[in-house]
Parts: structure tokens; sequence; C-alpha cells
């Protein structure tokens, strides 16, 4: 097994920046440089959107920024000592020590293990300390291998408890003596840990939680949920337990088994700045009868709708709308860029073809009658195979989008309805539309189902067998008898609309579909934008153009905005930007490329005030442009890279470098003149590459 961390891999009383991103991105450069990743910029990216989703930061002056990511090699820690503290987001203030934990996508179990053995012994105030005193390189990797090798556990009783959680559960404060005949019980607790990656914090909160608990004189198990495999909870302690601590950032597997307990729910970072007031927060709960419990099946959808109560309807109405493109956009993006491969290789009339080739023909019997264009007999046949498996994946969108609207409102009891609803919707041509309010009417009823109290013998017929039927029916029911026909007539008048937009209309749709993309930059409005351009692709024909009209300037304007800023950052004028925005300048460029509006976020998150406005500006040009030169897209995704799906490459291109040019040359202008005060510029390490 390779060496997690080495000489080379440590930094003592360096200043990597200011921020949490200068110090991931100069660490993530010393895994490569190290040639155990092979990039920086992915490896950055992945530990810097883990960063973003919880803090890592913890009590001590302690940070342990990690991820997983298919750029890294062989698992890997980077350790380093800051002569400068950077805010990391614990409570107790910016941290000194930072632990950046990488490991592959598929990672070995041995290693995930010693990963998440240092991220415990992290908590230790005399391995902490140990650190901070140590005065080389050599000594900090001493002091790391033998906490990886953990030898004071196997002859300290008192490390009873760490052993235990290392293989999945924790014990704490068991008491080693007798009870008294009629002596109160003490109080058992049990929990669960679990965080994105479940490498550090999964296993930290644990440790934290079994500290306090001790530290309380009270018995504490714990589960843990993480990567290097977890040991369930044996059900008798589970029964035995008089309250559950959920110390959670994803959904905690098995939660069934704790139904009608008492919980105490939080982030699992909470689990480790204080274990303390959660452990208290549990024992109250145990002696609280109108405590929050773990919910069974049907009391878990009125806990739903109470905990929603206060949530405006239009939030949840925008969460669920985003839930069922952002579950539609795989089957479109698949199908879509199949559908593309089905042209190139058996020609643009591969669709009044292909169902005669699959019929009639295999790869031994090759189709004599194939479309003029078709790259051969065995182009038309494999243009027909992928034609048809993009068409069939296309043929999800509206039952994919409705289905997953109606899991937003109502879990997972909502998928079946929701799906049967949106096939209904497509089958009489409501299309999108249709899909969207039969998500919303199978939501909603299932939703409604669920709240109906039951007899505790009916609740495990509930998810199965009962709101699926009665939601299927009312709502596909609604969609035959009242809805469908109108929203299909609406869904036939808005196609010809498009249809028959030419010159004037059809620019000012395109400018008003790249103001959309650039506005949020991958949020609401983008993808709103982005939906309606996917939802037609299954509509489009040589006859009817449009739709590939649409997704072209969709696809085109939410280029710009990365491509703009990667142009502005590392050509025209790089003093106008941060170190670290010139590093990310670098990545934009292939982000641009591939249609990858986010690539812009860091820019518009440090000055959304010129950013976006200055992406909008651009944006309406591209769109304009592109629908005047009537470009044309069949493939929902993929940016220069799906060239040969693009209609009029050359004005796809035009469009986007008029939008690019456009955008950087404003945002110059703004940062230039719209205020007076320059940018902050931060002396940053550079980064190895």
């Amino acid at each position: 097994m390779t060496q997690l961390i080495t000489t080379e891999l440590v930094e003592l009383d360096q200043n990597l920046g200011s921020t949490p991103e200068d110090v991931i991105r100069h660490m993530a450069g010393k895994v490569a440089a190290n040639g155990r990743a092979t990039e920086v910029e992915g490896l950055f990216a992945d530990a810097f959107a883990r960063e973003q989703k919880t803090a890592t930061g913890v009590p001590g002056g302690i940070a342990i920024p990690h991820c997983r990511s298919t750029a890294v090699t062989e698992p890997t820690l980077v350790m380093a000592r800051l002569s400068q503290p950077v805010d990391f987001g614990a409570k107790d203030g910016p941290a000194d020590l930072i632990f950046f934990i990488a490991a592959p996508e598929g990672a070995d179990q041995e290693h995930l293990k010693l990963l998440s053995r240092l991220a415990r012994s992290l908590i230790k105030k005399d391995f902490t300390a140990a650190l901070r005193a140590a005065g080389s390189q050599a000594e900090v990797v001493e002091l790391v291998e033998g906490a990886l090798a953990d030898k004071p556990a196997a002859a300290a009783p008192a490390a009873g408890a760490a052993a235990a959680a290392a293989a999945g559960s924790a014990a704490a404060g068991a008491s080693t003596e007798p009870e008294k005949a009629g002596a109160p019980r003490p109080k058992r607790l049990v929990a669960v840990t679990a965080c994105p990656t479940g490498i550090a914090h999964t296993y930290m909160a644990a440790d934290s939680l079994v500290a306090a608990a001790k530290e309380a004189g009270v018995d504490l198990q714990v589960e843990t949920q993480g990567s290097s495999g977890a040991k369930p909870l044996d059900p008798a302690v589970i029964a035995a337990a008089d309250a559950v601590i959920f110390a959670v950032d994803v959904d905690v597997r098995g939660k069934e088994r704790f139904a009608g307990m008492p919980v105490i729910n939080a982030p699992v970072k909470r689990g480790i700045d204080e274990p303390g007031k959660m452990v208290q927060e549990a024992l109250a709960a145990a002696d609280n009868p109108n405590a929050r419990r773990v919910p069974h099946f049907g009391e878990e959808q009125a806990q739903l709708a109470a905990e929603e109560k206060g949530e405006h309807f239009g939030t949840k109405l925008k969460k669920a709308l985003l839930t069922g493109v952002s579950y539609m956009i795989p089957f479109v993006a698949g199908g879509g860029l199949l559908i593309a491969l089905g042209f190139l290789l058996g020609g643009y009339d591969i669709t009044a073809y292909a169902d005669k080739i699959l019929a009639d023909n295999t790869l031994t019997n090759l189709p004599t009658e194939y479309p003029e264009l078709a790259w051969g007999p065995l182009g038309a046949y494999l243009g027909a195979v992928m034609f048809k498996i993009g068409a069939l994946s296309l043929g999800f969108l509206v039952p994919a989008l409705s289905g997953y609207i109606a899991f937003a409102l109502a879990d997972r009891p909502g998928i079946a309805p929701g799906f049967v609803t949106g096939a209904v919707a497509g089958f009489m041509g409501a299309g999108f539309l249709g899909g969207i309010v039969g998500g919303l009417l199978a939501g909603y009823t299932a939703h409604a189902i669920g709240q109906i109290s039951v007899p505790r013998w009916l609740r495990g017929l509930m998810p199965v067998v009962i709101i699926p039927l009665v939601a299927s029916l009312v709502a596909s029911g609604l969609m035959f008898l009242v809805l469908g026909g109108p929203i299909a007539a609406l869904t036939v008048g808005l196609n010809d609309w498009l249809n028959s937009l030419t010159g004037a209309s059809a620019i000012a749709l395109g400018v008003i579909l790249g103001l959309m993309m650039c506005f949020d930059l991958g949020g609401p409005v983008n993808k709103v934008a982005y939906a309606f351009a996917v939802a037609g692709l299954g509509a489009a024909t040589i006859d009817n153009q449009a739709p590939w009209q649409i997704m072209a300037a969709v696809m085109a304007a939410g280029m710009v905005p990365p491509l703009a800023m990667a142009l502005a950052s590392t050509v025209l004028n790089k003093k106008l930007f941060s170190l670290a925005e010139q590093e990310n300048g670098k990545a934009a460029w292939l982000l641009g490329a591939s249609f990858i509006s986010e690539g812009a976020i860091p820019f518009a998150a440090a000055d959304p005030l010129r950013v976006i406005p200055a992406s909008m500006l651009g944006g309406a040009v591209t769109g304009a442009i592109s629908m005047a030169a009537g470009v044309g897209s069949k493939a929902p995704h993929g940016g220069i890279f799906v060239f040969f799906a693009i209609d009029n490459f050359l004005m796809f291109v035009v469009a986007i470098a008029a939008g690019t040019v456009v955008t950087a040359f404003a945002i110059i202008g703004l940062k230039r003149y719209a205020v007076k005060k320059p940018v902050d510029t931060v002396e940053q390490v550079p980064v190895a590459a």
C-alpha cells in the first residue's frame, strides 16, 4: 500500500493565501506536482465544491478540506501549518493546521479506513499540539503515520470506544458496575453520523459525540455511515435507547429502524462543533413526550407538511420544478447526443428509415436501402441504432419531468403517479407543459393522500399500493378528462408560433433566451430557458427546425459568460482580476467551450453587480445573432465539441465570439469606471503544476 503522506507533501509556516479557495488550490497543486493527481483544476474543483457544501473548519484551529476525485490516482494527505491562519468556517476562528485529504473515486477500503482514522485523530489535543510544535517535515510525517497506525488503541482500555467507532459503531460511558436494584436506569443514546464524502466529518462527529457523552456519564453508541464501511447498530441496542442523534448531511440509511424514537437532527458539522449540546438536547428530548420523533411512513408525510408549512408556496413550487428539470436533463443529454450521432452516421433522413432498418437488418445483414447521406450500409445501420436509442431516451423526457416534480412534492410515493401522468400527457400531445401540470397534480395528490391517518397495519401498503393507485387514477384521470386537451392545443399553438418566427421576432426570442441563460449562470432562470429548449427537441424535424434553432441559441449564449471571463482575466487585462480569478480564468476556457455556464460563477460570486449585467449583454448579442443566422443544434449539450450536430457551425462560432468579446470588454469597462476603488489583488503562493 502506498504511503499516504511524505515530506514533499508537508508545508510548515507558509502563507498560502487569505481564503480557503487559495489554500485548497495550492494544496491540490501539491498533490498533482507529486504525481498523485492527473490535473490540478479537476481536483481543485471537486475539493472546492465539497467545501462549499459544508465548511470543513473544526474547533481547535483545524481544517480538513477533502474530496473524492477522478483526478486523484492514489490516496494522498497534504499537511500545511500556516503562518497566516485562514477562516474555514469554524466557530472558534481561523485555522492554522490544514489537512487536505484527496481520495480517488474508487479508493479501496483499507486506504479509506486510514484516512478516517487520521480525521478522528485531529480532535485529540495532544496530537494537534505535537503538530504545531513539530520542527521539520519528517517529524510531521512521523506523527501522522503514528496516528494512522493507532498504536495506543491496541493497549489502552479507554480507547475501546474509538476502536468500536472505527468498525462502524462507537460506545461511551458504559457503566462497569452492576446497576443497583430499584435505581433508575441511566439514559442510553444512539447516533448516526454521515457526510457526503464519508471520509472525515463522519468519523470526527462520531468521536466528538462519544467523548461528550462519556463526559456527561451517558451511554452512547454511534453508527458511522462512511466510506470505509459501516457496521449497523445492533437492533437490541436501538430498542434499548431513549433517543437518537442524527448528525448527517445525507439521508440516513435504514432510517426506519429508529421509527418512533425522539430525535435530534442536525448537520454533521454540528456533531463536531457542539457535541455536548447535542447530547444534552437528546437527553431532554428523551424526557419530553412532545419531542420530535423519527416518523413512521404515514407520520413522515404529515411531518414534512408541518416542516414546510411556513415555506412560501412559490418557493416550494420552484424547488419542485427545478428537481424535475435536473432529473430530466440526463435523459435529454444522452438521448440528444445519440440522435445527433445517428444523423451524422445515417444522414438526416434516417428518421424515415430507422424503424425499417432495425426491423429487417442486423450487423451481419446490412441494409441495402438507406439515406443517400449515410456513411454506407454500416453507417446507416449504426446510425439507425443510435437514432432509435436516442429517440427512446427522449421519450422519457415528459414522464421523467413529471415523475420527479411529483417526487419533490411527495417523496418516493409520488414517483409512480408522476411518471404515469407524464406518460398520459405525452400520449395526448400535451408535451412539456403537460408534464409540468401532470407532475404538480400527481405530487400534490400523493402528498395529500399520504397525510391521511390510517391504522398501523395499513401503513405498509400506503407507499407501494394505495398512494400510487389513487394518485395515478386522480391525476391521470384529470389529465385525460379535463386538462390534456386544452394543454395539447396550447402546446400545438406554441410550436406553430415558434415555427413561424422569422426576422425580428426570431431575433427578439434569441435576445430573451440569451438574457435568461446569463442571468444566474446555472440557477433557476437559466434552467427554465434550458428546459424550454431541450423539451422541444423531440418535436424537431427537417420541416420544423425552430426547436433546433432555439437549442443552438440557448447553448451558444450559455457558453458566453465563462469564455468572456477567461478572455478578460487571462488575455485583455489581468491586473483587474485577483490571482485566484486569473487561475479560474484559465479553467474557464475549457468550461465555456464545453457549455458549462457555471465556469463563470467564481467571478459572479466575487463581483455580481458587474459580472452578471456584462454577461447578460453578451448573451443577448449571441442569442440574437444565432437566431438571425438560423443556426441549429440537434444536440442539447457539448458546446463546440458537438460541432457535427450544429447546422451553420461557422455562424455558431461567430455568435459566440461576438458575445464573448462584448461581455469581456463590458466587464473590463465596468471594473475600470464603475467604481473608484481598485480590485484587491491578494498575494498568493504560486500553484505547483
